[in-house]
């Protein structure tokens, strides 16, 4: 059986840009945020940014960042994401990023040692946005246990 480990990917348009003082503190915690879910339980992999800040910022226009990264488990990114101090920093999020209508954020399952490429986590999240929640791609709140991915193409190509 393949071990398979969960991909996250989210996206948000900041309200200014980054070196502007409206956004201060959410660069301030880039850093700390970041260390912290280097080093939590079950933290596999997260695309790391150029800077001194480490944000992922890609050519998606209009001040998007980009937080991508894979994990053990569905409960090593929850525990991560609401019961550490990452929590302190999402609660603040419409301070610093525009609302979205649109789902923002996409998990789907990948085998261990597939890093997915950043065009496929936008692809997901297109999926998602087109489909709504299945299989492959999907979100916290309607979630699929890896057993039901396991049909993935990736999923087939590791076992070659």
């Amino acid at each position: 059986m393949t071990v398979m480990h969960l991909a996250q990917l989210n996206i948000a348009h900041m309200r200014a840009p980054k070196d502007s003082p409206e956004l201060a503190d959410f660069v301030a915690a880039l850093d700390p945020v970041n260390r912290l879910a280097d080093e939590a339980p079950g933290f596999v992999w997260r695309l790391a940014g150029d800077g001194p800040e480490d944000v992922a910022e890609h050519d998606y226009g209009d001040h998007l960042v980009i937080n991508f990264s894979l994990w053990e488990s569905r409960d090593a990114l929850w525990d991560f994401v609401y019961r550490s101090a990452h929590l302190g920093v999402m609660q603040r999020r419409r301070e610093w990023f525009l609302r979205s209508a649109e789902p923002y954020t996409v998990m789907w399952w990948v085998p261990e040692g597939y890093i997915p490429a950043l065009e496929e986590g936008m692809e997901r999240l297109e999926l998602l946005k087109a489909e709504g929640p299945t299989p492959r791609a999907f979100t916290f709140k309607d979630f699929y246990d890896s057993s039901e991915a396991a049909w993935r193409p990736a999923a087939a190509e590791a076992r070659k």
